[in-house]
């Protein structure tokens, strides 16, 4: 990857605008594609719980999504949602997520969508920054990027 005037090596978003292209709508289907997936996940659980998964669901959801971000970011760098959209995350220096850096992103995001300001605001950081980043990817300095850009 190229290195850019912050000696980040992530794409420059002028020199390198392919890689940038499209990823925060991107990310929006993608989150609505995990989320209908999260959802099936959590009737699955209800249902091998007879139903008294219910009486917690809550935390239940907030379980089966954390395990199912962090799990699938873990593996190839992008939930099944990004995937399917051509997106990837990649860290501060330009690599795929390990484990670690797939947790401490999950709990970013699973933290920001617990309070609602955190979330309006890192949809809008989204829609306005030059990367695209949203704010667990600014404090942690991560990007999504287009796969094959």
């Amino acid at each position: 990857m190229m290195t850019d005037s912050l000696n980040h090596a992530l794409p420059d978003p002028d020199r390198h605008a392919e890689f940038y292209a499209g990823t925060a709508f991107k990310r929006g289907m993608a989150w609505i594609v995990d989320t209908i997936v999260v959802t099936l996940l959590v009737v699955v659980v209800a249902l091998v719980t007879a139903l008294t998964a219910l009486f917690i669901l809550p935390l239940v959801w907030l379980a089966v999504g954390f395990l199912y971000r962090w799990v699938t970011i873990s593996g190839n760098s992008a939930t099944w949602g990004m995937r399917l959209m051509n997106i990837e995350f990649l860290d501060r220096y330009g690599h795929r997520f390990d484990a670690a850096t797939a947790f401490v992103h999950t709990l970013g995001y699973s933290l920001s969508m617990a309070f609602v300001l955190p979330q309006i605001i890192s949809v809008g950081l989204m829609m306005v920054s030059r990367r695209g980043q949203g704010l667990t990817d600014m404090v942690i300095g991560s990007v999504a990027i287009n796969s094959r850009a």
